[in-house]
């Protein structure tokens, strides 16, 4: 076995949930190692592309915001966690910004958009790639810190030890006196498994949650698993890939086969997926040329100005498929997306057990069992940073 490297805290993942514990940990004067399953570039959180929930409208707060995202759980979620994460929210995008997140903005504000299950404007955008600049920003100010990083080393295993935890990770061994897990959920495995399409980066296949399960970490709504109701349907290079909710934020409206309205467009993300697939199953869907199910997002009623600010990376990817979504509907059914169940977490995003913590996608509660869109970013950088400080601190202690 190779010789143990010995560290205050690890830190399991690399999209913004780990990046943003490794970050607060360092600041908070911790020795710091990230552990990446593949390279510290693939995660899931850099092909997030909708945007981030933040209170920022004169007609908005964060009890507002709280009661939306309570309302959107079906009242599953932890309302602790719950006011934790609409509470910190403006904070958390004043310092993405310190970090170098240019949100877009217009007439000296916020360019605010209104998502699904919110009942005012919120989201906050970069274009149509926000979690990719929110990433790049967590990463590079990561890599310019004390933190070591480990690409290409997945978590074998995890034992407690003498004065805390160790962890074998791919070729490394080590002593730490905190964890942080921040590796995901399985969405790419369960699709797979299924035989559906997923949004999810290959390395979404979960062993961490079962790692953390078996050592008697406790958990919540694991069976929770959200489709997005808007995966790409045709051109077959675009199956599987999430168009941005913000097209309905913006206008676009689904159709069935006979061109009819059959949802709210902006209804919570778990009653417009129901919808489409109970459109389709009562015969009212459309076909894809290879024999897929569809229904239409009629993308042409987004006004041209929406769609080059805040939809750009959408308009080239179908563009160049030979698809204009501004001059004709395109092709949707939902996809596998999002593990809305994870290891049961209290306000600082400490599981059950003693010294170990859970962050972002792979800790449940605070979207209980159904997440809307924009909280996802939001709970990483938020769940992120309280979990590296925490730990940090308890690795002091």
């Amino acid at each position: 076995m190779a010789t143990p490297m010995s560290f205050d805290l690890l830190v399991v993942g690399s999209g913004a949930s780990g990046l943003a514990a490794a970050l607060s940990a360092e600041r908070a004067g911790a020795r710091v190692a990230l552990v990446a399953k593949d390279s510290v570039q693939s995660c899931n959180s850099a092909k997030a592309q909708g945007g981030i929930q933040a209170a920022f409208g004169e007609d908005d707060s964060p009890d507002i915001h709280a009661e939306d995202v309570w309302r959107s759980s079906h009242e599953t979620a932890d309302r602790r966690l719950v006011e934790v994460l609409t509470s910190e929210a403006p904070d958390t995008i004043h310092r993405l910004e310190e970090l170098g997140v240019e949100f877009t903005r217009e007439n000296g504000g916020y360019r605010l958009a209104r998502c699904g299950g919110a009942t005012r404007r919120r989201l906050l955008q970069v274009g149509d790639r926000t979690g990719h600049a929110i990433t790049k920003a967590l990463r590079e100010a990561l890599e310019a810190s004390t933190a070591q990083i480990f690409p290409k080393s997945p978590l074998h295993e995890l034992e407690r030890s003498t004065g805390g935890w160790r962890a074998r990770c791919g070729e490394h061994v080590f002593d730490a006196q905190t964890v942080v897990l921040a590796a995901g959920g399985r969405c790419f495995r369960e699709a797979r498994e299924r035989g559906e399409l997923s949004t999810n980066h290959p390395g979404a296949t979960g062993e961490v949650t079962r790692i953390a399960l078996e050592l008697g970490a406790e958990a919540r709504d694991l069976d929770a698993l959200q489709y997005h109701p808007n995966g790409g349907a045709w051109p077959a290079t675009m199956q599987g890939y999430s168009i941005p909710e913000t097209t309905r934020a913006y206008g676009a409206t689904l159709l069935n086969a006979e061109r009819e309205e059959f949802t709210d467009p902006l209804g919570p993300r778990d009653a417009v997926a129901q919808a489409i697939f109970d459109e389709v199953d009562a015969g009212r869907g459309v076909e894809t040329p290879d024999g897929r199910p569809a229904v239409y997002l009629d993308t042409t009623r987004i006004a041209e100005r929406d769609a080059e600010i805040s939809l750009p990376y959408m308009l080239r990817r179908y563009r160049a498929a030979g698809i204009d979504p501004l001059a004709e509907p395109i092709l949707t059914y939902p996809v596998l997306h999002y593990q809305n169940g994870g290891l049961v977490i209290d306000e600082q995003a400490e599981t059950t057990l003693d010294g170990l913590y859970a962050c972002g996608e792979i800790a449940g509660g605070t979207h209980g069992r159904n997440r809307m869109m924009g909280n996802s970013l939001l709970e990483c950088c938020v769940f992120g940073r309280r979990a590296g400080r925490a730990a940090a601190e308890k690795a002091r202690a």
